[in-house]
């Protein structure tokens, strides 16, 4: 019989043809994460290699041409940077390496050297700044299992994601510990009290200025401030 509607008959996708399909779109959508997650990574390599890594070699190369630590007094070193507890930040910090004659590294741009972009684990813009200070640290004492107080100069790392802050902390290290090692998150860094290996104390799940986890995928994930410690 001829078909009088004029058209063929309507025919669907079979049950073996949607799951065909739902599989390569899941597929593709797992090839998409992978790579956001190898583009994320990446960054924070750079982060951690060029910018980390330059404004060590930035300080080290200060204190061997000017045989002061950067901020401090030529005619009467104390060896603190600035002379004191205070931080030496921004554009202090960028006039003091550039007077010195010192190469400091990029950073985000011409006269933004102290700063570093990158994206979060939400794919939300965050900047690292760095800065130098002396600050209390804590170190072993008399005894095993005691520690003492002691005047340090360290690189002050601010807004560090939980991520971006233990890639740092395990390749200064070689393991993430807040507590711990050259690299301290700073409420840890003279913790002369605590005695065991301590988490960051935030991570990925939590939002910008909170420390309880959300887990939306929308939000800035938490930042924290981490010390390094610097060899003079």
């Amino acid at each position: 019989m001829r078909n009088t509607t004029g058209r063929q008959g309507a025919r669907g996708f079979s049950l073996v043809e949607l799951a065909i399909a739902l599989a390569v779109i899941g597929l593709i959508l797992g090839a998409v994460a992978i790579a956001r997650d190898l583009q994320r990574n990446a960054a924070y390599q750079r982060v951690a290699s060029d910018f980390v890594q330059g404004w060590l070699t930035a300080y080290d190369a200060y204190v061997a041409g000017t045989g002061i630590v950067p901020g401090d007094n030529p005619s009467s070193p104390t060896g603190r940077v600035n002379g004191n507890n205070t931080e030496l930040c921004g554009t202090n910090l960028l006039n003091a390496f550039l007077a010195a004659g010192i190469r400091i590294p990029e950073g985000r741009a011409e006269g933004s050297n102290d700063r570093a972009a990158y994206l979060d684990s939400n794919g939300n813009p965050q900047e690292v700044q760095v800065c130098f200070q002396n600050v209390p640290w804590a170190e072993p004492g008399s005894s095993v299992g005691t520690y003492v107080t002691r005047d340090r100069n360290v690189m002050v790392l601010k807004s560090l994601t939980p991520s971006l802050a233990t890639l740092i902390d395990s390749q200064i290290d070689g393991h993430p510990d807040a507590r711990f090692g050259r690299f301290r998150e700073n409420t840890q860094a003279n913790a002369t009290g605590v005695t065991t290996g301590q988490n960051w104390s935030v991570d990925d799940r939590m939002a910008y200025g909170s420390t309880l986890p959300t887990a939306l995928d929308e939000s800035q994930v938490a930042v924290v401030t981490g010390y390094l410690l610097m060899s003079r």
